[in-house]
């Protein structure tokens, strides 16, 4: 068979066989991309799970202190629980017991504001009654809430340095393996 016969007989065959291949740069043959939002239309409040919202109630940290927490601040709670082996004395247990119970307190109540802002802010898509200045608004306060809500939590991380000892801030970050 000649080679230029062969060619010929490839290129009458190109056509058909890019019928049936799928065209990657065609927007009308690709499929949509899944949102990632599965379920979250179904929620209370569409910006926050219903664990985001217990955590909040409950003032937890939310891991919103880990600059302080994974730059050897230690954070109350994780004392506390790390008491043991960090050496408290019973004066810095206490002194951390009510460290803890003043941020617990700061932080439940900036939750339910964070909650209530973003309820807020919800409420305005939901009814459709957002414009412009309100949404930006709302979407302001919820984010001024959530930043004095992180504030709270790494302010008591600094707190801490007043309690421990450098050691025991050492070994802190070694029990919770940061170094």
């Amino acid at each position: 068979m000649k080679p230029w016969l062969f060619i010929l007989g490839l290129m009458a065959t190109l056509p058909a066989f890019a019928q049936h291949q799928p065209a990657h740069d065609a927007p009308a043959q690709r499929q949509p991309a899944p949102s990632g939002y599965d379920g979250m239309q179904n929620r209370a409040i569409k910006a926050l799970s219903e664990k985001q919202i217990a955590d909040l109630r409950a003032g937890r940290g939310m891991m919103l202190a880990l600059p302080a927490e994974l730059n050897g601040y230690p954070g109350p709670s994780h004392t506390l629980e790390l008491a043991g082996p960090l050496g408290l004395s019973e004066g810095q247990k206490q002194k951390t017991q009510a460290l803890f119970a003043q941020m617990q307190t700061e932080a439940m109540r900036l939750g339910d504001q964070v909650i209530a802002s973003e309820y807020e802010l919800d409420r305005l898509f939901k009814e459709r009654t957002g414009s412009i200045s309100t949404v930006q608004e709302a979407a302001a306060k919820a984010a001024r809430t959530q930043g004095e809500l992180r504030a709270v939590h790494l302010r008591y991380h600094l707190f801490m340095l007043d309690i421990l000892a450098p050691a025991q801030v050492t070994k802190y970050s070694e029990l919770r393996e940061y170094k």
